[in-house]
């Protein structure tokens, strides 16, 4: 009994909890799905209840800044931001755990110190730098920023899920004459797919998510990103929080399908190296 009424316990706060953070999505819920007569008094309020995809049209086809138009810039940024950085850092990662070389472990250390620079700090001379390669206002700046950032904590992670592999399968590899490059493409990143997986999913949420960089680098109102896009809803005189409201839904949907889909993947990468 006293175990029974321990485990009610957990799964109550645990609910409440859940309860608790999902509150705010639901006001923004229903503060996209209603016409906002019906939330003068708060969205909580019920006397009368109109579904309408309205306020989703007009934010995608917005005049000033269609969210629409948004998405697509920001796939055009974050599908190469999420794939360079995990095959370059899958590699880096591969080479650290199995080549030992002078000066291996500092390199890593300092990899793992450069986690800890906050963006701020290095935005002025990062501007300065992509300007005089010629890379503001072009998305191809922003993709490589974000490779940069990425790179750090890809190759942290990805190291220690390689480290969980059984080097055995490698070394019969090698004995049939697989060369390094066979091994780390037909064996190793297969076998990695869930740490892979996990990875992508966050470093695509991470680009997906990024505001500060956007700003500092992209300037031409058709470039902008989805993120730059949702605070020019915003009208001078007056706010439209129903379609302010559905235009941070259909932004955060992408991360969130992208997390659906890879669940199962980024689960098991997530957990997999805490197990070795």
């Amino acid at each position: 009994m006293r175990r029974w009424g321990r485990e009610l316990a957990v799964n109550a706060l645990a609910w409440g909890v859940g309860l608790i953070w999902i509150i705010p999505f639901i006001g923004i819920l229903m503060s996209a799905l209603r016409p906002q007569s019906e939330l003068i008094h708060g969205w909580w309020q019920f006397s009368s209840f109109t579904i309408s995809l309205d306020n989703f049209l007009k934010a995608w086809n917005h005049p000033t800044a269609p969210i629409g138009q948004g998405i697509r810039n920001s796939l055009v940024v974050v599908i190469p931001a999420t794939v360079l950085p995990i095959f370059i850092g899958a590699m880096a990662a591969y080479a650290l755990l199995r080549f030992p070389f002078p000066l291996r472990d500092p390199l890593f250390l300092t990899i793992v110190l450069l986690m800890a620079i906050p963006q701020q700090m290095v935005a002025v001379p990062l501007f300065r730098f992509l300007r005089d390669l010629g890379l503001i206002n072009n998305y191809l700046g922003l993709i490589l920023v974000h490779t940069a950032w990425a790179l750090p904590w890809v190759i942290l992670f990805l190291r220690n899920y390689f480290s969980t592999l059984p080097p055995e399968i490698e070394e019969a590899a090698s004995l049939d004459g697989a060369s390094r490059f066979q091994i780390f493409t037909r064996i190793v990143l297969p076998l990695s797919l869930p740490g892979l997986a996990s990875a992508a999913a966050l470093q695509l949420t991470w680009a997906w998510n990024d505001f500060f960089m956007a700003l500092i680098l992209i300037y031409d109102p058709d470039m902008l990103v989805a993120t730059q896009r949702i605070p020019l809803l915003r009208g001078q005189y007056h706010i439209d929080w129903g379609v302010l409201t559905a235009a941070s839904i259909l932004t955060m949907s992408v991360p969130i399908l992208v997390f659906a889909l890879l669940q199962r993947y980024y689960i098991r990468g997530l957990i997999g190296w805490t197990l070795k």
